[in-house]
């Protein structure tokens, strides 16, 4: 028995009590989760398919069901570099709950990297079919990686990394309106450049043929609402880099989105991991909420140790913030790896896991 107990106490994210540890899982970068009817569902970049787990709490998400939801065909322009899915429940024009899969791949070539758009109309997205609905052709329909949909007053949208032309050496955060989960509408509107010294760490070891030696980044944005204010968090520098950290946007919720010039950026970073134990290069977060509806968290990747990279060291996270008395967002620092943390707060009377 207590061969077992201390294996249990080892595995990423193990839950004991009412405690957690980071890393949630050993590895997986990009996560992302969502929660609907009593569960979490969460996915992550594997780079060859996209899986999905489910959960009462993402504290137990390395003991999860899991499963294989969708596997690309071995060519074609969704085949390859399968990235950052995101899982979204949305309404259609009629009223009817559907579940989409929204994620960037390429067929080979990073050139050739846009999004895709998956469809299920199961209550359980690791049942039913997935269907795909098509690439997301972007305005210009230029390289777009990272995509994230929400809705906003009545109508929906999309952010996105991107390419302002066709050559690779600096990605743009920028947002457009959206007809469907599939289909965009208008023009798109590049709400952030790299500009700031801490956004602009971008030298490439060893470039690959669609790489400039260096590259400005500006990536995996997320939306979050709150009060009067809209959110964009995002990751800055790149990720092979030791400077890799969360940056900010903001804009009056009550303005218009798509004009440039109602958005703020922070001027300095957000999050990031400076001297923490087990925790390096930090970003590509998303956000949840606790079960109870009333504490919000972050989700995001790290390294265990500096000089990793982009590869397969980077494990998700996760850690309550806080807001400020005037509205903005308090992340804190990342925590170091081992220390117990509380569980996410459960609806009353939910009973133990």
């Amino acid at each position: 028995m207590k061969k077992i107990l201390l294996y249990l106490l080892l595995l990423p994210g193990f839950c004991l009590g009412q405690s957690f540890r980071n890393p949630l899982l050993p590895s997986g970068a990009d996560p992302w989760s969502i929660y609907h009817d009593g569960f979490y569902y969460y996915t992550h970049t594997t780079g060859r398919n996209l899986t999905l787990w489910k959960t009462r709490s993402l504290a137990d998400l390395a003991t999860s069901e899991r499963k294989v939801v969708w596997t690309p065909p071995a060519t074609g322009p969704y085949s390859k570099e399968i990235w950052a899915p995101e899982l979204h429940r949305l309404r259609d024009k009629k009223g009817k709950e559907r579940w989409y899969l929204l994620f960037a791949a390429d067929d080979g070539h990073n050139r050739n990297h846009r999004l895709w758009v998956l469809e299920n109309e199961s209550a359980d997205p690791l049942q039913g079919n997935w269907v795909m609905k098509g690439q997301v052709k972007t305005p210009e329909d230029k390289w777009a990686i990272d995509g994230s949909l929400f809705e906003h007053r009545g109508r929906m949208y999309l952010v996105w990394s991107g390419w302002e032309g066709d050559e690779n050496g600096r990605q743009d955060i920028y947002i457009c309106r959206m007809k469907n989960p599939w289909t965009a509408k208008g023009k798109r509107t590049k709400i952030s450049s790299p500009t700031y010294a801490w956004e602009v760490d971008g030298k490439i070891p060893n470039p690959g043929p669609d790489d400039k030696p260096v590259v400005l980044v500006n990536e995996g944005p997320q939306p979050i609402k709150y009060g009067k204010r809209l959110f964009v968090i995002y990751s800055a520098s790149g990720c092979w880099t030791e400077s890799y950290a969360l940056g900010m946007l903001y804009t009056d919720a009550r303005k218009n989105l798509m004009k440039a010039r109602h958005w703020t950026k922070h001027p300095h970073t957000v999050f990031k991991a400076e001297s923490v134990a087990g925790t390096h290069a930090a970003g590509h977060n998303s956000f949840f909420k606790s079960p109870d509806g009333t504490e919000d968290w972050i989700l995001y990747h790290a390294n265990p140790e500096a000089g990793q990279g982009c590869g397969g060291h980077r494990n998700p996270r996760a850690q309550k913030f806080s807001w400020t008395a005037d509205g903005m967002p308090q992340f804190g620092q990342p925590v170091a790896t081992g220390v117990a943390l509380p569980v996410p707060a459960e609806r009353t009377g939910a009973g133990s896991r």
